[in-house]
């Protein structure tokens, strides 16, 4: 029972040594890797350890006791039985104790070590966490490298950009400077050409002047001549020969002889005693300082020029599209028919004036007019329909003739856009109006601009009196010009901005567009606004819409941004017709035959149409 006891004891023994060294390796391993944080439960583990050492000290103290209780038994053998008993039940006790007290230490040492891989997983997870916080810290401190770098660059071009910057203020202060100078110079120059014109008007009118005297002088020598000459041939009567001839005095004024004056006088006289001609050139130098000339001042044979058919007999509302046709490659902008109803003409946005003949209700191509360098604006007819007027979009205007498609002149000088060019009613000058929001003078047979008018803003259309200029605005006005004075007679102000013009047949009535969608006719007796036409649908489609009056001043045409056109009755104010089904754009322009008999309208794609009641 004793070596049992021992065996056991010492098998305890080995056994508590065994694990207490693992317990410890491990320990001292975990305490070297991570000490921190482990370190609470070290310490708990260490208390653990204490009081096994204690149990152990007890265990030896017991079995010390128990080898003393043996030997004292041994050494009285004669103790009784019962002694014994008793301590073996106390050891048996003590041993199950210490038993229970192992189990529970084992079972404390499993929780330990299940919470210390608990611990480990989540410190291998802190771990990676970690890892990843380090790889996205350096990505974010490429990131803010790169906008560094950017922030540099950009700080950089910024500079940069200022000084540029202030190299263009500087610039356009250096050519606000010149420009001012510039400015001051054309002004001075103006008012230099203005002295000039008006002392070369002077000395026109003296030499004027001076040539009326001495035409009146050479008048009255030949007057006092030819009384005296009747004089002496009353005193000696003469009888009338077969070869004498019988002398008409013309007129002074240069008029042929087939009209007859009723100062004239008849003379018999010889061949030979025939009155002498006035000197060459002087009469012509009188018209010209007069500004007296034929109606036409163009020379064109009768034969290439359309007779003008005046006021027409009666005006047909159209109301059937007769010819749809390609009129040019692109836009259309302007069409025009000349005075005999003949022709018509269209300009484009293809820098061509082309020419059509109106055969049978149908339009036929006659020919292209080209020069130009850019789009077409604005057509006109002179008033025989020799010559051709248009306006266009590279600062220039331009004269052909109709029969033979020649350019004639070329008239340059806007700084802009020409938006309209108009012959004056003598054919011998034309007006411009421009986007640089000037209006020209030219003369046709110097080729030369006469005057140039600063109107204030961009002039979109042009008409003309025998005085009076008469330009549409984009600041809304319309404004009324005495070329005489060059000076603005009136302005009338309208609620859009002023798109078209035109004059009524006798020249007393003024129509106008303008883009807040209204047409108006102004009474030019009394300048003030007679009638306004409006349409539901009716809409301005662009700064050049065109509109028309017919021939008799009765109805007004014009065509919508829907491609619809509107014909008003100008007695009742009220729309007469609406054709809206064959143009698929915006219309441009409208012109109303001389005739009354056909209406053309042109859009901003590339068709016209001719429309009749037919």
């Amino acid at each position: 029972m004793t070596s049992l006891l021992a065996r056991g004891v010492m098998a305890e023994r080995r056994l508590d040594s065994s694990w207490k060294r693992h317990i410890s390796d491990q320990l001292k391993l975990r305490d070297r890797v991570q000490r921190q944080a482990f370190e609470e439960i070290v310490l708990q583990y260490n208390r653990l350890l204490e009081k096994s050492d204690l149990q152990t000290v007890l265990s030896e103290r017991y079995q010390t006791d128990k080898y003393d209780v043996q030997r004292g038994h041994e050494a009285n053998s004669g103790s009784d039985s019962g002694r014994s008993d008793v301590l073996q039940q106390e050891m048996s006790q003590m041993r199950i104790k210490h038993q229970e007290e192992l189990t529970e230490l084992h079972k404390k040492r499993g929780e330990l070590a299940q919470n210390v891989i608990e611990l480990n997983n989540q410190i291998q997870q802190k771990d990676k966490e970690i890892q990843s916080n380090e790889a996205k810290m350096l990505d974010f401190q490429q990131q803010i490298s790169d906008l560094e770098g950017d922030c540099r660059e950009l700080r950089s071009c910024l500079q940069d950009l200022e000084r540029a910057n202030q190299t263009l203020k500087d610039e356009y202060d250096a050519l606000q400077i010149t420009f001012s100078a510039l400015e001051e110079k054309l002004r001075k120059t103006t008012e230099d050409n203005q002295e000039l014109v008006s002392r070369w008007m002077a000395e026109k009118a003296q030499e004027a002047n001076k040539l009326n005297a001495e035409n009146e002088k050479d008048s009255r020598r030949r007057q006092a001549k030819l009384q005296k000459e009747l004089a002496d041939a009353a005193k000696e009567p003469l009888p009338i020969e077969p070869d004498d001839d019988i002398e008409v005095l013309a007129e002074d004024g240069g008029k042929g002889g087939a009209e007859t004056s009723p100062k004239r006088t008849l003379s018999r006289t010889p061949s030979k005693r025939t009155a002498q001609p006035p000197p060459a050139g002087l009469l012509d130098s009188i018209s010209n300082i007069f500004g007296r000339r034929p109606a036409n001042s163009f020379s064109s044979s009768p034969e290439n020029s359309e007779a003008p058919s005046g006021v027409c007999a009666e005006v047909r509302v159209p109301s059937t599209a007769l010819h749809v046709f390609e009129a040019h490659d692109g836009e259309v902008n302007a069409v025009k028919f000349s005075p005999g109803s003949r022709l018509l003409a269209t300009g484009g946005m293809d820098r061509r004036v082309k020419l059509w003949e109106v055969v049978a209700g149908r339009c036929e191509p006659k020919g292209a007019l080209t020069g130009s360098n850019a789009g077409i604006t604005s057509i006109e007819f002179d008033a025989a329909g020799s010559y051709l007027l248009a306006a266009s979009n590279d600062f220039a205007s331009r004269i052909w003739t109709v029969d033979d498609f020649r350019l004639r002149h070329t008239l340059t000088g806007h700084s802009g856009k020409v938006l309209s060019a108009r012959f004056l009613l003598d054919n011998a000058r034309i007006v411009s109006g421009s986007y640089d929001r000037t209006l020209k003078l030219w003369d046709l047979r110097s080729k030369v601009c006469m005057k140039t008018v600063f109107a204030g803003s961009s002039c979109n259309d042009i008409v003309c009196t025998e005085q009076c200029v008469m330009s549409g605005h984009f600041d809304k006005k319309v404004r009324f010009w005495d070329i005489r004075a060059e000076s603005i007679v009136q302005e009338l102000e309208l609620l859009g901005r002023v798109t078209s013009l035109d004059l009524n047949h006798d020249r007393t009535e003024l129509l106008t567009c303008s883009r807040d969608d209204l047409v108006k006719i102004i009474d030019l007796r009394t300048n003030a606004v007679r009638q306004t036409f409006s349409a539901q649908g009716f809409k301005c489609g662009a700064d050049w819409t065109r509109v028309t009056f017919s021939p008799d001043g009765c109805y007004v045409a014009g065509g919508s941004a829907d491609g619809a056109l509107y014909i008003w009755n100008v007695l009742t104010g009220k729309v007469d017709r609406t054709l809206d089904r064959n143009h698929n754009s915006a219309i441009n322009s409208v012109s109303w035959s001389p005739s009354g008999a056909f209406v053309v309208s042109v859009e901003k794609g590339s068709k016209a149409i001719l429309w009749s009641d037919m």
